[in-house]
């Protein structure tokens, strides 16, 4: 159990980080992180390490991310969800074609303004941080994907989604911007990410971390005991010599490097491959 990585299923109102509690004491470790944070109304996929394995998150694939969300449409809450709700002004039903064709025009790349209730830093502050004490909370646009969203069901007022996006992309934005195409408030009354990549939730099964790590596989041709012991590496010793990160498997072990025009760095050295 010292190395770990799989998904847990987080539940409903809960924190992220409440919940990884749970886990820790669940598994009886101590050092545990998670990738993604999920907002305490939202449900889903959220990728869980142990030990060794939280220094991987930052080399994971894990996009594109899938969503399915409900839409609250004239419903006003500063946090876009229904965690603040404070104003209802329910339209008359909208066409379904109308809503259809504003829903799929979403498709492609898209700029958004993150919501101000988010993890987003605004000069090294959260931006939610500053929104609670009630300061102005100025973020800039950001650029995301969109790479499919499709209706799932619209029973007026309520319009439920599906979206596989890149990763960033907020949902809570996207459902805002929805309603605002449609010409009325929105804020999301349910939202569960299905996957991030090839993670999805499989009753918290072990995963072999080497099938998720977006970087390409190199050699070392050099003197294995190099890598076993952390010493210098010479770019001359690897099979591929281009400049890049990539992952070198030796023995019961992995390291992630990165090759310069130069020089060699470690960026993990000697990380332990569990059995699983």
């Amino acid at each position: 159990m010292n190395n770990r990585i799989f998904v847990t299923n987080k539940p409903l109102f809960i924190s992220s980080n409440q919940f990884l509690g749970r886990i820790k004491r669940k598994y009886k470790v101590k050092k545990a992180g998670f990738s993604g944070t999920l907002d305490p109304f939202a449900k889903g996929c959220l990728i869980v390490a142990f030990g060794q394995y939280t220094k991987l998150f930052q080399f994971l694939k894990k996009t594109p991310k899938t969503y399915k969300a409900t839409l609250f449409l004239g419903a006003y809450s500063e946090t876009l969800d229904i965690e603040k709700i404070s104003k209802v002004n329910i339209p008359e039903k909208f066409d379904f074609d109308k809503v259809k064709n504003i829903v799929e025009s979403f498709k492609g790349k898209i700029t958004q303004i993150p919501p101000k209730y988010s993890a987003k830093k605004i000069n090294g502050i959260r931006a939610y941080d500053l929104a609670r004490k009630g300061e102005n909370v100025d973020i800039k646009k950001i650029e995301v994907e969109i790479f499919n969203i499709k209706i799932t069901n619209y029973c007026h007022p309520f319009l439920s989604f599906e979206a596989k996006v890149s990763e960033g992309t907020y949902i809570r934005s996207l459902g805002r911007d929805i309603a605002e195409k449609l010409g009325v408030d929105g804020a999301l009354t349910y939202l569960e990410r299905l996957n991030e990549g090839k993670f999805t939730f499989d009753d918290e099964k072990a995963l072999n971390p080497l099938e998720y790590l977006d970087l390409e596989k190199n050699n070392y041709l050099g003197d294995i005991q190099n890598l076993v012991l952390g010493r210098k590496l010479k770019k001359e010793d690897f099979e591929i010599q281009k400049k890049g990160k990539y992952i070198i498997e030796f023995e019961n072990y992995f390291a992630i490097i990165e090759i310069n025009d130069e020089s060699v760095s470690y960026l993990l050295n000697k990380v332990e491959l569990c059995s699983l």
